[in-house]
């Protein structure tokens, strides 16, 4: 997927004051690319990659996905669009408790209503290591198998877009660094367009490019 943000600005409301956490961002990713976003806390990443994902609206400018421009289309085309060509992976796995590994992969392809879904689930945790822990439970699970089983969910639908947003955050470093071995791994292997929110430098370096947001601006 090819991806242009063009002059996205976005402001909150705090009581009687507005912050303005977005102040024209601008970039673009080509299709097949990884691309890291740094930048310190409170920069506006997670605002960002909420943006890019449809999760929120921008006060103005544009998010276009392959041509079409995504930031305004109606609630259910982006509901539709998102489950089709967009992948997430949230910093705390966001999985839900009560299905298994192999359940809560299969969710997006239940969700869509394709075919074999199971199947392509199990395909999808065996790449990432999981296969002999389908059966269990989030709470069964170390949080580096939920994070994997997070990425199998995210990849499942086969994404033209993956947003990653700070995967190994909640990870010790060892456990981190396979994690983001294998991401690497599997995003270069499908050619994903991916774009990775991170304040780990080192991280970002594995990436094809960086670019810095620092205080609601792209340093491109």
């Amino acid at each position: 997927m090819n991806l242009d943000v063009v002059d996205i600005k976005k402001t909150y409301q705090q009581g009687s004051e507005k912050i303005q956490v977005l102040k024209g961002v601008n970039f673009n990713v080509r299709e097949g690319e990884v691309v890291a976003i740094l930048g310190q806390s409170g920069s506006g990443k997670t605002t960002l990659l909420s943006l890019l994902a449809g999760l929120d609206l921008p006060g103005s400018g544009e998010i276009r996905m392959d041509g079409q421009i995504f930031s305004q289309m109606l609630e259910d085309e982006k509901t539709i669009f998102r489950g089709k060509k967009i992948g997430i992976v949230f910093q705390s796995y966001h999985l839900v408790p009560h299905l298994t590994a192999l359940e809560n992969v299969m969710l997006p392809l239940d969700i869509l209503g394709e075919a074999d879904p199971a199947e392509k689930a199990k395909a999808l945790l065996e790449q990432v290591g999981l296969g002999h822990r389908s059966t269990h439970f989030p709470s069964q699970l170390s949080g580096g198998e939920c994070q994997r089983t997070a990425l199998a969910r995210a990849l499942v639908t086969k994404p033209a877009l993956l947003l990653a947003d700070e995967p190994s955050g909640h990870l010790d470093s060892e456990t981190g660094q396979k994690v983001m071995d294998l991401f690497f791994d599997v995003v270069r292997k499908n050619k994903t367009t991916t774009i990775l929110v991170t304040h780990d430098a080192a991280l970002a370096k594995r990436c094809d490019r960086q670019l810095v947001l620092k205080a609601g601006v792209m340093q491109v």
